[in-house]
């Protein structure tokens, strides 16, 4: 096999729906292709959590709408990742921090790391400027027109080891965002994928 610099990885996940925003990596993978010398493969790999080769991963992505309860076998790998320097890149999709995935996510994490792991970031983090200067995390459409909570969160979450963070959280709902064909970039005045060039690049050590 060709050997990669990134390959985009969704975790399944056995409650909840994780099958959630399919168009999101193709785009995202696009990006990468765009405007970094990234060596990127084109295919997104799904891999279960539970499954020990998704600790070889550079880079996970995990999201849903619904109840996220894990196996302990989820749960133990979930932890070895984050703890172990992988970087895990957590969306909402109901956009509502009192949604059901929200509230089951939060508890699974300070089950695993403590109450206090999960902490806002300042919008001075080095995620915000890894590649692109952004001021904090952009808006979403689902923010902005009202969907879900109907608020527009100004931050993001994280679980940091060792001064980097290696739990992403978002309340934001990029996936949905990010959730269209590639080649419909050209209508945007701003490409909005960027900020998921900047996540990526971090997650790499940027």
């Amino acid at each position: 096999m060709p050997a990669y610099d990134f390959y985009f990885t969704r975790l399944t996940y056995e409650s909840g729906d994780w099958d959630v925003d399919i168009r999101m990596p193709s785009n995202v993978l696009n990006s990468l292709v765009e405007y970094t010398t990234l060596k990127v493969d084109p295919v997104e790999r799904i891999v279960a959590l539970s499954d020990p080769k998704m600790l070889e991963a550079p880079f996970c992505y995990l999201a849903g709408h619904k109840l996220v309860q894990f196996t302990p076998a989820e749960r133990k790998n979930f932890e070895r990742y984050v703890r172990g320097g992988g970087f895990v890149f957590v969306d909402d999709c109901n956009h509502d921090i009192d949604g059901l995935f929200a509230k089951s996510f939060e508890a699974e994490v300070a089950k695993i790391f403590g109450t206090k792991a999960l902490h806002k970031i300042p919008n001075s983090h080095p995620l915000y400027s890894a590649f692109f200067k952004f001021d904090g995390p952009p808006n979403t459409g689902m923010e902005l027109n009202g969907w879900g909570d109907d608020l527009v969160h100004d931050y993001l979450k994280a679980v940091e080891f060792g001064g980097r963070i290696r739990l992403l959280y978002s309340n934001k709902d990029y996936g949905c965002e990010w959730d269209y064909d590639f080649r419909n970039k050209r209508w945007l005045a701003i490409d909005n994928t960027r900020f998921a060039v900047n996540i990526i690049q971090y997650a790499l050590g940027a």
